[in-house]
């Protein structure tokens, strides 16, 4: 028998639902954690990054033929 899908795997697995509830719990930390980090980065740390589009290239940094 071919399992047409990931849920036809995972349901013949012993305690399936507790390994979802950690993969689940990881994963909200995970994005709970980026967030938190972005939103605490000082201002300062984003200056070069949010002028980046505006700054003119300099000459040595040009890929030439």
């Amino acid at each position: 028998m071919i399992p047409q899908s990931f849920k036809d795997i995972v349901s013949n697995v012993e305690n399936a639902g507790l390994f979802q509830t950690i993969a689940m719990i990881i994963f909200i930390l995970f994005f709970v954690v980026m967030v938190y980090v972005v939103i605490n980065r000082p201002k300062k740390y984003y200056n070069e990054e949010e002028n980046a589009p505006l700054e003119k290239d300099h000459e040595d940094d040009k890929f030439t033929l």
